[in-house]
């Protein structure tokens, strides 16, 4: 906050302020009076908003001053720093090599889409240092418009893939050239939160029941483990415990490409209910002999889009159910535990998750009551309402 304050020597008037982390006190030949005071007051207000919006240029109140000429060179320097910054377009490509190492190939590939489609035209030939705020802004703004090919616009959440990648090149660019980055201060977009739409038990047992004789083991599983669409794509024999009744998941399938599980709380050992003992038995009479436990004709792992297509939509459609992602097979698993009274604890460990938050968070309302039990709560729920025949052997033709 500056001043206006009186020479002892003279009794004339000064500025006293700060500008640039620095004391400016500029002299005037106004006598100490009100009415001095009341105009050099104005001036000064003036002074500090500017200062404020980034508006300020010295030399226009104070050209005279030494102190204009100091910091006209200092913002020239700036100036010429920040256009010699490098281009958006070839930092880009350091960045991306150097983040590469570091993510899994589905990820990679995002990432890289989205800056060649959105990011990369809009900013690609701009100097690092002048990309502004407002700029980004206006960016976000733009891609928010976009129509999709079904008509609608881009989600909260893929436009914050889009920019993501924009803050996190910004931001490492201004810790290497030494500027201010111009992302400071941009939030994300607020994500409208989902609602899951676990099945009942009753609609599982229609659907495991009416499902193609091919596919009841490979629901069953879903059903009642909690696996990840990638985890059971990807899982193999040698990752199946019989003997500990365990499945150990290890890694996940990822645009046909085998990876490791999607974090630390992923890697884990899943207890077999009774029904997933018999069912992964059954199998593996059938697929015991190939790589995956699940899989076509070839050996294959399945594809989920083709399942999805081809099996899981027509089947919904058939049994008049209301039209669900095959991931709400694994929130059913969740709330089947939950409505039996398992543990939580005992339940986050089944479905990856190091505590028991998102458990609560995701499906509080599933919650009817809280014990403590190992998954005898489940098989008694199992026993006492599903009957299911798992004992066609036949081979997986998707």
């Amino acid at each position: 906050m500056g001043n206006i304050r009186s020479r002892n020597d003279n009794g004339k008037l000064f500025f006293d302020f700060s500008y640039k982390n620095k004391r400016c006190r500029e002299q005037t030949m106004l006598d100490d009076t009100p009415a001095n005071r009341k105009k050099m007051g104005q001036m000064l207000s003036r002074i500090e908003a500017e200062i404020t919006l980034g508006q300020f240029d010295y030399g226009q109140y104070f050209p005279d001053s030494p102190r204009a000429q100091q910091f006209h060179d200092l913002k020239r320097r700036k100036g010429m720093a920040l256009a010699d910054t490098p281009l958006f377009a070839d930092f880009t490509e350091v960045w991306l090599n150097e983040m590469q190492a570091q993510w899994r190939k589905s990820h990679s590939e995002g990432v890289v889409t989205n800056l060649r489609k959105y990011v990369l035209p809009a900013f690609g030939d701009k100097s690092l240092g002048e990309i502004t705020k407002a700029e980004i802004l206006e960016f976000r703004a733009k891609i928010a418009k976009v129509t999709k090919k079904n008509g609608g616009n881009l989600s909260a959440t893929h436009i914050n893939h889009i920019i993501t990648p924009l803050r996190m090149i910004l931001n490492e660019a201004a810790n290497r050239y030494d500027f201010s980055s111009p992302y400071h201060g941009i939030k994300s977009l607020k994500v409208p939160k989902t609602d899951v739409e676990p099945f009942t038990i009753d609609e599982v047992k229609l659907i495991i029941n009416t499902v193609r004789p091919d596919f009841k083991r490979y629901y069953l599983v879903r059903f009642f483990t909690g696996m990840r669409t990638s985890e059971i794509d990807g899982l193999q024999w040698q990752f199946v415990d019989f003997e500990r009744r365990q499945i150990l998941v290890r890694q996940a399938l990822v645009r046909g490409e085998l990876v490791y599980t999607k974090n630390d709380g992923s890697f884990r050992a899943i207890d077999m209910s009774q029904m997933v003992f018999d069912a992964l038995q059954e199998q593996h009479k059938v697929t015991g002999d190939k790589q995956f436990v699940f899989c076509n004709q070839d050996g294959n792992a399945l594809y989920h889009h083709n399942v999805s297509l081809r099996v899981w939509h027509p089947l919904l459609r058939h049994l008049g159910l209301r039209k669900r992602r095959p991931y709400q097979s694994r929130h059913t698993a969740a709330t089947l535990w939950l409505a039996s009274g398992e543990s939580p604890e005992w339940i986050a460990r089944q479905m990856g998750h190091t505590t028991t938050e998102m458990l609560f968070r995701v499906y509080s309302r599933f919650v009817p009551n809280l014990t403590r039990q190992d998954g005898s709560a489940f098989e008694r729920l199992l026993s006492s309402h599903l009957q299911l025949d798992m004992s066609n052997p036949e081979v997986n033709d998707d």
